[in-house]
């Protein structure tokens, strides 16, 4: 059995994560499993050396039998320690399929909007070394690009909180010695031993996880370079609106690299088109070679929920109306995100049917014909239609980006306060953070080891066969 992590090793990994403010208050994601359950009390620890203090915060996601119970356990657990815990339902209909991508999805919704509501500034992720090696095989079955084989970020900013995740060096079975030599019990997910579940039959199967890691911290300083060669030419030929769409300049984009220019086409589709993830690298290619590599104007093409299409010099990225997301129903004042990019906040309550919903083709029409001025805004129509509309059952109501709001409306009534365009993936952020260990601490094996490779160990390196 491996040492466990020591509180000072902790300390020099997660001192690496900062700035942190004085008397820092953290939440972490406590399933109550071996990994959130060590993780918890690691970070307590090294909070209340700093004058500070966690938060633990548990979603009760329904899917099973048992699973309030298990959360209350956690709470027991962690009420002897002096921890603060919270319980967070998912509510609302459960998929039937993806079952736990879309778990995953609405956890992480559910633990951000706690952070943003009680303005927590870091919350705390419990993926560890094998959680680390398990993605990086997966990425490898599913013949993932460059960036996908660097694995999951030690860092996220995101607009509510920073996704830490400082365990990304530690074995499983460092965490397990830390608990036991604690004399705290853990629960097992049973979902961990279902065959159904693509990581469980990975588990039972990655036998060489140092070589991932390898792999996964080679990868990600390349992509460290990329992201941020990307960064600085962005910051030269993008303009971002705050309709939601981008602009980036053609003369620039063809003086640069390949491969660069279509890294930064690729973050203004993934900005405007709302996605938390790219889409597939051929189909960019084909869209640039067409779209760059020609003169004058020409129609859109598609793209990640985009239309992509060049004009007056300029490539532009507009939303693609067909691709927007769901309506979101407003009955009270809050802050509400649509289509993946915009965080829209309302004030008052609103009557039965109010929604936030596209302006589309008929309520740009409804618009005109009440303000004819608005035919000489200089935005495109792609991007008028595409604008977070507030209705109601009489119809549009009020546009926020367009300074319209029906006359004759109850100036009592529901309003919105701003409609901000804030996508899922920033068009270019603080980076990729790849977790370098400061001392090694991946198990008594070499990395490598003998036989066949399945992981390219650099960038450079050629995929392996896999076994």
């Amino acid at each position: 059995m491996a040492p466990h992590l020591s509180d000072r090793e902790f300390a020099v990994r997660l001192d690496r994560m900062g700035p942190f403010e004085s008397s820092p208050h953290l939440a972490v994601g406590v399933s109550g499993g071996a990994d959130s359950m060590a993780l918890t009390l690691l970070a307590d620890r090294w909070a209340r050396a700093r004058g500070g203090r966690v938060t633990a915060l548990t979603v009760d996601h329904g899917l099973r039998a048992g699973s309030s119970e298990e959360a209350a356990r956690v709470g027991v657990w962690l009420a002897r320690h002096g921890i603060e815990h919270r319980v967070l339902t998912w509510t609302g209909s459960k998929p039937a399929v993806a079952i736990q991508a879309v778990a995953r999805d609405a956890r992480r919704l559910l633990l951000a909007r706690y952070c943003r509501d009680h303005g927590i500034l870091h919350l705390l992720l419990a993926h560890q070394a094998d959680d680390q090696a398990e993605t990086i095989l997966m990425r490898v079955v599913a013949e993932s690009g460059p960036d996908g084989m660097a694995g999951m970020a030690a860092i996220v900013e995101q607009d509510d909180v920073r996704l830490l995740r400082p365990l990304l060096d530690i074995r499983h079975e460092q965490l397990i010695a830390l608990l036991r030599d604690a004399g705290q019990d853990w629960i097992e997910d049973p979902s961990n031993r279902d065959p159904r579940f693509s990581r469980s039959h990975l588990r039972e199967n990655t036998s060489r996880p140092d070589e991932a890691l390898a792999a996964a911290s080679s990868w990600g300083r390349e992509r460290q370079v990329r992201e941020q060669s990307t960064a600085v030419l962005l910051a030269q030929v993008a303009t971002l609106y705050p309709e939601g769409w981008v602009s980036l300049d053609l003369v620039q984009l063809r003086a640069a690299p390949q491969d660069t220019a279509r890294r930064a086409v690729l973050r203004a589709v993934m900005a405007v088109g709302g996605l938390a993830y790219p889409p597939r690298g051929d189909r960019l290619a084909r869209l640039l070679d067409d779209l760059l590599g020609t003169e004058g104007e020409r129609s859109g093409r598609t793209l990640g929920g985009c239309i992509v299409r060049v004009s007056r010099g300029r490539l532009l990225v507009l939303r693609e109306a067909a691709a927007i997301g769901e309506d979101v129903l407003i009955d009270a004042s809050g802050r509400h995100i649509w289509d993946g990019r915009f965080a829209v906040s309302t004030r008052g309550v609103a009557p039965s049917g109010t929604r936030i919903s596209a302006l589309g083709k008929a309520g740009w029409s409804t618009l005109v014909g009440s303000d004819k001025s608005l035919k000489s805004l200089a935005i495109p129509e792609a991007v008028r239609i595409a604008l977070p509309a507030l209705w109601d059952l009489d119809g549009v109501l009020e546009v926020y980006h367009l300074l319209y709001r029906r006359k004759g409306a109850d100036p009592d009534s529901v309003r919105v306060v701003s409609a901000v365009f804030r996508p899922r993936q920033v068009i270019a952020g603080a980076g990729f953070a790849a977790l370098e260990p400061p001392s090694p601490s991946w198990g008594d094996r070499a990395v490598g080891g003998s036989g066949p490779s399945i992981f390219p160990l650099s960038p450079g390196g050629q995929r392996g066969v896999l076994q």
